[in-house]
C-alpha cells in the first residue's frame, strides 16, 4: 500500500495536477523514507481528499506528485467522537492512539473529578498539540482521509451542557455497573453524533455520573471486566463500528 503524507488543502485539484510535498512531511519522505521518482504515494489534506500517483521530481527536502487518482471521503454519519479523560502514565494518550487508528472522528479531553493529569496554564496549548501530534501520526499509519480534531479540555460541566443542549448527539458514557450493555444499543433515529465518554483511571466520580445521567447521557457497559482507561475507548469504538456496519 501507498504511503500516505499530509498537505495543505486539495480542493480543485484534479486528475493530471502535480501537487508538492514540501516542510517537515517533505523532509520526511525524502530524507528518512528515501522515497525515489517513479514510488506511488497517497498525499492528504486530513479533511477527506486523498490524491493517489508517481513520484515525479525529488529535491532535497521536497518532491513532486503527478496526481493519477482522487478520493474524497465524506464525513460519516453519526461521527464518532472519543471524550477521554486525562489519565496519568500516558494511558490516555495511548488511547487517543488506538481510537484514531480504529476511525474515530474528533477527541475531546476531558478534566474529569479523578482525573490525576492536569492541564493548566502553558499546559493546555501543549497539551492538545501533544495530542494533535498524535491523532495526525495515527491517522497517516491507517491512511485514513480525514484527520481527528482535538478540541479543547472540557469539564464535566460543559460536557452534561452540551448532552443537554445538543438533540443531534448521543452521549454514551462507559459505566461498568450501568445496565445496558454497549453490544446491544440501538442508535436513536436521526442521530448526527455519538460521543463516548471514558473515565480516567480512578473511574467517574458518582456524582459525575448522576450530573451527565441527568443531562440526557445514556451509561452503558461493555461486559463484565473493568478495562483500562487506555484500552475502554478503543474497544467501545470498535463495538461501535461494528454496530454502525462499518466493520
Amino acid at each position: 500500500m501507498a504511503s500516505l503524507y499530509l498537505v495543505g488543502a486539495l480542493d480543485g485539484v484534479t486528475v493530471g495536477d502535480a501537487v508538492a510535498l514540501d516542510g517537515a512531511e517533505g523532509r520526511h519522505a525524502v530524507t528518512v523514507a528515501r522515497v525515489r521518482e517513479g514510488e506511488t504515494l497517497r498525499l492528504s489534506d486530513g479533511a477527506g481528499v486523498v490524491v493517489t500517483g508517481a513520484v515525479e521530481t525529488v529535491g532535497r527536502d521536497t518532491l513532486t506528485l503527478r496526481v493519477a487518482a482522487v478520493d474524497v471521503s465524506e464525513m460519516p454519519v453519526p461521527s464518532l467522537t472519543l471524550v477521554q479523560a486525562l489519565a496519568k502514565g500516558g494511558r490516555d494518550e495511548m488511547a487517543v492512539q488506538a481510537a484514531t487508528e480504529i476511525g474515530v472522528d474528533a477527541v475531546v479531553p476531558w478534566s474529569a473529578a479523578r482525573s490525576v493529569s492536569r492541564w493548566d496554564g502553558p499546559k493546555v496549548a501543549k497539551g492538545r498539540a501533544r495530542w494533535q501530534a498524535i491523532v495526525q501520526e495515527a491517522a497517516k499509519q491507517a491512511i485514513r482521509a480525514r484527520v481527528p480534531a482535538v478540541s479543547g479540555p472540557a469539564t464535566t460541566a460543559a460536557l452534561a451542557a452540551s448532552a443537554s443542549s445538543s438533540p443531534d448527539t448521543v452521549y454514551l458514557v462507559l459505566d461498568p455497573t450501568a445496565t445496558d450493555r454497549l453490544a446491544t444499543w440501538e442508535p436513536p433515529a436521526g442521530a448526527t453524533s455519538i460521543a463516548l465518554v471514558v473515565g480516567p483511571e480512578g473511574g467517574i466520580d458518582g456524582s459525575e455520573l448522576d450530573r451527565l445521567s441527568s443531562a440526557g447521557a445514556v451509561r452503558v457497559r461493555l461486559g463484565d471486566t473493568v478495562l483500562r482507561t487506555s484500552t475502554a475507548g478503543p474497544a467501545a469504538l470498535a463495538v461501535l463500528q461494528a454496530r454502525l456496519g462499518r466493520w
